[in-house]
């Protein structure tokens, strides 16, 4: 008989799943494209706002978002099933890196070549406020070849790669909110964090078993140690400790 979720977990995995279920509607609004084509024009769209509004974030929630709002992540937890492999992030993670770095530069390098941002426009290349719809100088089929390239290569790396693969490998989201952790940390601010309780860990390992990011959970509660640049904060290691060795805290800490 397979086991019931949590019932955070039924929440969280539903608000993921609707994020992705709204991206036809949203997609453009964390569009890598979109943000450049507005940094060529000078316009500050909805996709900076959203990139922006994502770091700010992370400096008070870590990377909460990812694991409870964002509709990649949505889409690969749907496929999980298909393949529940962990995925080993220590050595893929440098791709995300590899794609990011030169994509900031290059809407900096626009942005200045522009003379800087001088417009407001967020539904900038959105129809209506609709990601995927067509427009006068871009047909409709276009939005739909981007909408599922996009969705081709999340469902592709989850399904040959395992675990929320495309987090690992080729997310422009995620460095945004973990350089802005990454902040939180050197400075200890108050912030939402995981903290954990060696003492009552029985040592079951299910922590690292369910967790959507295959970080080796078990070791870092061992050490009392919770904090890890790619753990999403979705509390599927908190739930799922029978011992309650695992909690979510808003304090301060490194």
């Amino acid at each position: 008989m397979t086991r019931q979720l949590p019932m955070r977990q039924r929440v969280r995995k539903a608000l993921v799943i609707l994020a992705f279920l709204s991206f036809p509607i949203t997609m453009n609004f964390f569009s890598p494209y979109v943000i450049i084509d507005g940094a060529m024009n000078g316009i500050v769209n909805g996709s900076l706002v959203m990139f922006g509004l994502m770091f700010l974030s992370s400096l008070f929630l870590g990377r909460a978002w990812c694991g409870w709002v964002c509709p990649g992540g949505g889409l690969q937890e749907i496929v999980e099933p298909v393949n529940n492999k962990p995925v080993n992030g220590s050595k893929i993670g440098w791709i995300k890196w590899a794609i990011w770095i030169p994509w900031l530069s290059l809407i900096i390098w626009f942005a200045v070549s522009a003379g800087g941002y001088h417009r407001v426009d967020l539904l900038h290349l959105t129809e209506n406020g609709i990601s995927v719809a067509g427009s006068a100088d871009r047909p409709i089929f276009f939005a739909y070849l981007i909408y599922y390239i996009v969705v081709g290569l999340f469902v592709s790396l989850a399904i040959f790669a395992g675990r929320r693969a495309g987090c690992h490998t080729i997310c422009w989201m995620a460095p945004f909110m973990m350089i802005g952790r990454w902040i939180r940390n050197r400075f200890g601010w108050f912030s939402l964090r995981l903290v954990a309780d060696s003492s009552a860990c029985s040592d079951c390992k299910s922590c690292t078993k369910t967790c959507p990011m295959s970080l080796d959970v078990n070791a870092m509660v061992q050490a009392e140690k919770m904090e890890h640049a790619e753990c999403i904060l979705c509390g599927t290691c908190v739930d799922n400790c029978s011992k309650k060795a695992i909690r979510y805290s808003f304090s301060a800490g490194k």
